[in-house]
């Protein structure tokens, strides 16, 4: 079985939708994803996620399974410095790599910043999300790996965003979250691959095999966005905050 993680285009997050770069994104995504075979999609209920999606569906004469889960990850938490509430992928590098407990993938979200945030409720919510619908698709979660009930070759693509992203892929391999958002980078509409590994007849794995890929920007001479990253030194006018 394959996944498919799909980042939406650029957005515009004033309206929930894509900018108009964003849409080229979405239409060069199209393409490429048109060539491919798809049995399920399954999408993000925010505007900016089915945008991105409508120019594969439409392309493609398919449609797509709204999860409410596949929203971007919510769980808000308080940041030490200003005291405000901020997502929990914004930490400044010097604050998070400083917790030894962010590098666990069965310890971070007991961090007090995480607890009080309640953002385990959130993670499971997205836990349980994937895992039902592996479950659908012939594997079912089984500790650390998944029992292939039903082992097949379906390709299964998810459009959603960045933070809910890295949730699931700690997940399914097995790696703090907080590692993830803060030292992955997926540029809009990049496509995240994982394929099961299943070396022993009934046990499977997910294996990554592309993360962020956006060779359907390049192929077209189409800079990815930006959004996603920060300055890449200090004194450029690049986004610090």
């Amino acid at each position: 079985m394959k996944l498919l993680i799909i980042r939406h285009g650029d957005p515009d997050y004033t309206i929930d939708s894509l900018t108009e770069k964003g849409r080229r994104e979405a239409e060069l995504l199209s393409i490429r994803l048109s060539k491919m075979k798809i049995d399920k999609f399954y999408i993000s209920p925010l505007g900016r996620a089915q945008d991105t999606a409508r120019y594969t569906l439409e392309k493609m004469g398919c449609e797509a399974e709204v999860m409410p889960w596949l929203r971007e990850f919510h769980a808000p938490v308080i940041d030490e410095l200003t005291g405000e509430e901020r997502i929990p992928w914004d930490m400044l590098p010097a604050q998070w790599t400083a917790v030894p407990e962010y590098y666990d993938k069965d310890g971070w979200f007991n961090v007090r910043k995480m607890a009080e945030g309640n953002v385990i409720k959130e993670a499971q919510r997205v836990w349980d999300g994937i895992d039902g619908i592996l479950a659908v698709h012939g594997y079912e979660r089984e500790g650390s790996c998944y029992r292939a009930v039903r082992p097949n070759r379906d390709t299964v693509a998810l459009f959603c965003h960045f933070g809910v992203e890295c949730v699931m892929l700690g997940h399914l391999l097995g790696i703090s979250p907080v590692v993830l958002w803060h030292g992955f980078c997926a540029a809009p509409t990049s496509v995240t691959v994982l394929t099961t590994e299943e070396r022993r007849k009934g046990t499977a794995f997910f294996r990554l095999n592309t993360f962020g890929d956006t060779g359907h920007l390049y192929a077209m001479s189409e800079e990815p966005a930006f959004a996603a990253r920060f300055c890449e030194t200090f004194d450029s006018d690049e986004r610090h905050d």
